[in-house]
């Protein structure tokens, strides 16, 4: 049985997603700043000292992974053209790049 905080996550990243395609088709923000305010979020996740020496690879991923989705969904065409939970959380595994200290 899937844990319900888990449920609730998935819910509120398809929200955000949805609600970023909004602002870009009412002209509020654009695709591009939405990717660099996401980007900027990332590094300053990714930038905490303790990220690289406290928290566990598998937990560093989890810290990344609703950004990362949110990334991708950012790329999808708006309205029905973004892919569902699943399909966008393969995605992020499949193109996920190795943290600086995995090099």
């Amino acid at each position: 049985m899937m844990n319900p905080a888990n449920l609730q996550i998935e819910g509120l990243l398809m929200a955000v997603a949805s609600l970023n395609q909004l602002l870009v088709g009412k002209g509020i923000v654009s695709g591009d700043e939405i990717d660099v305010a996401l980007r900027k979020a990332e590094a300053r996740v990714t930038g905490d000292d303790r990220f690289f020496e406290e928290i566990p690879l598998a937990s560093r991923d989890a810290m990344c992974f609703p950004i990362r989705l949110l990334l991708l969904a950012n790329k999808a065409e708006p309205g029905d053209g973004m892919p569902g939970f699943s399909a966008l959380a393969k995605l992020v595994g499949q193109t996920k790049q190795p943290f600086n200290d995995q090099r």
